[in-house]
């Protein structure tokens, strides 16, 4: 079984949604946006699994202030 698992969901405005969820509860990660369609929301769910499973991480500078 897998730490982790994604759940797809329509948000109060009506929008489909995706995040990851740890199974203890914890979510990982989320779209960030919502979508027309929960088609397009798990496409965008695919992609991410797709094309980030070895990403490297990148520490960026803080904002100027």
């Amino acid at each position: 079984m897998a730490d982790a698992t994604f759940h797809v969901y329509e948000d109060a405005a009506g929008q489909f949604r995706w995040r990851l969820v740890h199974r203890n509860g914890n979510i990982i990660a989320d779209s960030g946006e919502g979508y027309a369609s929960k088609q397009k929301a798990e496409q965008g769910l695919q992609s991410v699994k797709e094309n980030a499973p070895d990403a490297e991480v990148v520490a960026e500078p803080p904002p100027e202030r």
